[in-house]
């Protein structure tokens, strides 16, 4: 596969005779037959036999074509209520803008359901089944901590994806909170490696890219695995499959991680500032004694460092 992806990038700087600006709207363009390629390639040999257009779900219908289903995928928005205070107040605050690396290529690693989504209504969470649920979520009382269901607003009962009910389970695993209560369950049988090969590919061939100074490639990897997430639900674009669940449980996921993230930085006694979207930290403190620095996907990079607060 990493040979493949090479492969396009050569054969479309050929077909664009070196121009590099032409050569990556080709592969853009191509992008998203390329990544089900890939993705198909991956699955040969596979343990699991996946569904490709199981039936769809109600509560993963679109209401209307620019509408939104029912699922939540907690989307982060937050600020620190206290430093901000603080701030008003005249206190200055150095912060760290971080950026995470390919937080859609992480976020491949997740829990996904395999065929077609089966209602449960007994209330317990399998930890071999993955799908979408219904879920009171419990209280949320750590103020210099975001939520990790993002910035709902509406109390009650919320439809969430394998990837935010896991979060909440290990929140209440930590003794962060209560766990929530389930009503009833849409899953089928799970595993985290049906993207895991196809995951390995982009981010190696990534690795070299950023290695050898290649934007190009780089550029092409981003808009494979983006396209891939963005497209997996109802969309013209990509014919090759049809799983909005998919595409919601992985986005949460990255939304997870950039929470698992942010408890990192308060464990480690540092202030969380801000979070927000899917790659977006702000802290306060020597942020180096948690996480690397670097382009990798296990490392973070430094945006912007700004002072909050000063004078009145």
């Amino acid at each position: 596969m990493t040979d493949q992806i090479a492969g396009n990038v050569h054969a479309a700087l050929q077909e664009c005779e070196g121009d590099v600006e032409a050569a990556q709207a080709v592969l853009i363009k191509s992008a998203i037959p390329d990544v089900m390629k890939l993705f198909k390639e991956s699955r040969v040999g596979g343990r699991y036999e996946h569904s490709e257009f199981p039936p769809t779900a109600d509560v993963l219908r679109k209401r209307s074509q620019r509408g939104a289903d029912e699922i939540w995928e907690g989307r982060p928005k937050w600020r620190n209520p206290h430093v901000f205070q603080a701030a008003k107040k005249g206190e200055t605050f150095e912060v760290t803008a971080l950026d995470m690396n390919a937080a859609y290529l992480s976020a491949l690693k997740c829990w996904l359901p395999i065929g077609q989504l089966i209602e449960t209504t007994d209330g317990v969470h399998n930890p071999k089944k993955a799908g979408v649920h219904l879920i009171t979520p419990p209280d949320w009382e750590h103020a210099d901590l975001p939520n990790p269901l993002g910035n709902r607003m509406e109390p009650g009962e919320l439809w969430v994806t394998e990837s935010a009910l896991r979060l909440l389970l290990d929140c209440a695993r930590q003794g962060l909170s209560d766990a929530p209560t389930i009503h009833r369950s849409l899953v089928s049988g799970g595993t985290e490696v049906l993207l895991e090969k196809l995951r390995r590919a982009l981010a190696e061939v990534r690795k070299t890219a950023l290695a050898e100074g290649d934007e190009l490639t780089v550029n092409y990897v981003k808009s494979m695995y983006s396209k891939l997430v963005s497209t997996l639900g109802e969309s013209t674009a990509n014919r090759d499959m049809r799983r909005p669940d998919w595409m919601h449980i992985i986005r949460a996921k990255a939304f997870a991680n950039l929470w698992m993230k942010a408890n990192k930085i308060d464990k480690a006694g540092l202030q969380v500032v801000e979070i927000s979207g899917t790659d977006e930290l702000h802290v306060i403190g020597d942020w180096r004694q948690v996480f690397a620095e670097g382009r990798d996907l296990n490392q973070v990079k430094e945006k912007q460092t700004y002072t909050l607060g000063g004078k009145r």
